[in-house]
């Protein structure tokens, strides 16, 4: 049998697997590796003439010095490792690696100097966000956050007119343009409340087919579906409401346990609702309110009185079973009558602060003090800003 050397024209080619790379750079250092192998095999691979017939033994072809390999040359062994080696190291990969094979763009400015030079320039000169954008920026992240669950806030005081329906509207609709599912508000108020007034605005809630909660429970049975849901829904864009009990004799009926049955359906379908509770902590539907909530808002306005009788909500939540929702919940003050600026706000805050996780203030403006239709196109931007802090303040209190 002839002897096969590298040198043999006619040397059959060794067959190979089918090679399967994530990139060209494994595919060629795979490649690399199998001619290797292929090679080696034709090195070594003359016959033993101990392991067969020695009458078939033919004398061994003597290797030109040219073909010789130099002294300086890798050995084979030290090749294959070498080849193993690259073949199985880490490569970056355009499929799961984009990042390695793109470059970084800044990202655009918004607004300001920086945003009129770079609409100017055709984005050739790019200083980045601002410091406020970039505030902007991470604001808007922490709001849009995904969320594994469905989550319950609800709105209380002790004392109307200082600003919790505006507020819960203001922040459901800040909600509903930063996030991707749709959030729901219910109105809990046992006083005839006009959470969807204040959402839609009077003359369009007038128009509208009278659906309130009392219709829901009635048969909440039968509501299998979002889109059979949607019958007993109003629409303020992408914010849903439940409307509240127009009819005195009727308003004050919701008891906690219609309340739970209420919360539970509002589940399977919203990640996030926002409870309108009305005035007070007593009234009967707030201990089903409270059972379901993860965190509050206690609305509060810039006064002496206001301060106080918020202060006076924390703690009677603590002393009644409810010390983690009291430590944990955000107190807004709305100044609604533009009194900020005849008391000291410095001594309020102080008054309120450490006995709650978070204090934010909404500065006065027509468009909430007003007590008509709430639209954030109207609002001053440190309204919306404020209401953007609520929301994230909301959504930090669930993750």
């Amino acid at each position: 049998m002839p002897i096969i050397t590298p040198n043999d024209s006619d040397a059959p080619e060794t067959a190979s697997a089918p090679l399967q790379s994530r990139s060209w750079a494994e595919a060629a250092a795979a490649a690399d590796a199998s001619a290797g192998t292929a090679t080696d095999r034709a090195e070594t691979g003359r016959e033993d003439p101990s392991s067969g017939d020695a009458s078939r033994e033919e004398p061994r072809r003597e290797i030109p010095a040219a073909a010789a390999p130099a002294s300086g040359a890798v050995p084979p062994a030290a090749a294959r490792a070498g080849r193993a080696a690259a073949a199985n190291a880490p490569i970056s990969d355009f499929i799961s690696s984009p990042g390695s094979f793109v470059r970084e763009q800044k990202p655009r400015p918004i607004g300001g100097f920086r945003g009129m030079l770079y609409r100017l320039t055709g984005g050739a000169w790019n200083l980045g966000p601002s410091a406020k954008q970039r505030e902007e920026d991470e604001l808007a992240r922490r709001i849009s956050r995904q969320l594994q669950g469905s989550y319950n806030t609800a709105v209380l005081s002790l004392k109307g007119g200082i600003g919790k329906t505006s507020t819960t509207v203001g922040v459901g609709l800040t909600l509903a343009e930063f996030r991707g599912d749709p959030p729901c508000a219910i109105d809990a108020n046992p006083d005839s409340g006009d959470l969807v007034e204040r959402a839609l605005g009077e003359g369009i809630y007038q128009k509208a087919t009278p659906r309130t909660i009392t219709d829901l429970l009635k048969n909440v049975d039968n509501v299998d579906s979002l889109t059979a849901l949607a019958r007993y829904m109003h629409h303020a864009g992408r914010l849903h409401l439940i409307a509240g009990e127009q009819d005195p004799e009727v308003s004050d009926s919701l008891t906690a346990e219609e309340y739970l049955r209420i919360r539970q359906l509002i589940s399977g379908y919203y990640s996030i609702a926002l409870t309108d509770c009305g005035t007070g902590v007593t009234h009967n539907a707030m201990s089903g309110i409270l059972q379901s909530a993860d965190n509050l808002i206690i609305a509060a306005g810039y006064a002496v009185s206001g301060a106080k009788r918020a202060r006076s909500t924390l703690q009677w939540l603590a002393s009644h079973g409810y010390e983690e929702l009291a430590r944990n919940a955000i107190v807004v003050i709305t100044d609604k009558d533009e009194v900020s600026s005849r008391v000291d706000k410095d001594a309020i805050e102080e008054h309120l602060s450490g006995i709650c996780r978070q204090l934010i203030a909404v500065p006065h403006d027509r468009g909430v003090a007003d007590g008509d239709l709430v639209t954030l196109d109207v609002l001053r931007p440190d309204t919306r800003r404020a209401y953007k802090e609520i929301a994230a303040a909301i959504v930090d209190g669930y993750v």
